[in-house]
């Protein structure tokens, strides 16, 4: 059984149950619709907003105690959630499959994180979005939530190397402070990344 399986099979939500406050602006900004992945997905809380706002939405994790808090959830809230449980490790990217894909706070080894970039940029539909809010490689200190070790933590060159060719439609780093939970909870050091592709 894996570490998140394990954490998530806690009966409270341990990152809440409301959407992440960086994803809830750029959804109410740029009015998306249509098909929506979101990875690393956890408890639901996304995947959850993003269909109450009309989205046809697919969560992948790959702890199946997440994915049936995710299933609860969509049930309480009266939407649909389709659930996916995915080693992202063994992904399988589709080309041109998806008009919004995110990724909330999905930290993974450098070699796996690169990996699944790339597998984005391909996922992602012309036109389509990917959203991003994941902790800098500055994040240790703060103490708020986060991996512990480097190699689990982000670099700005990540996503500029990555989608070099998208329109960069909003990119950030630096402090906000984030209440998600018992996990996410303070002053923090983070990336946004909101790019379209062409």
């Amino acid at each position: 059984m894996n570490h998140w399986n394990t954490r998530f099979q806690a009966k409270n939500y341990i990152y809440g149950t409301n959407p992440n406050v960086f994803l809830t602006d750029i959804q109410k900004k740029l009015q998306l619709s249509g098909d929506a992945l979101t990875i690393a997905e956890g408890e639901g809380r996304n995947a959850v907003f993003l269909a109450e706002q009309g989205m046809n939405v697919t969560a992948w994790d790959y702890a199946e105690s997440g994915l049936t808090k995710t299933k609860k959830l969509a049930e309480e809230r009266g939407v649909a959630v389709h659930t996916e449980l995915v080693d992202l490790n063994e992904a399988s990217w589709r080309t041109n499959q998806w008009d919004e894909l995110v990724c909330i706070f999905g930290h993974f080894p450098a070699e796996l994180r690169q990996k699944t970039l790339r597998g984005v940029k391909e996922a992602v539909k012309p036109g389509g979005y990917f959203i991003s809010e994941v902790y800098s490689i500055h994040q240790i200190p703060y103490k708020s939530g986060g991996p512990k070790e480097l190699e689990f933590l982000y670099t700005p060159e990540e996503f500029l190397q990555t989608f070099p060719d998208w329109r960069i439609v909003h990119f950030f780093m630096g402090e906000v402070v984030r209440h998600e939970g018992e996990l996410h909870n303070g002053l923090a050091h983070v990336i946004q990344f909101v790019g379209q592709k062409p």
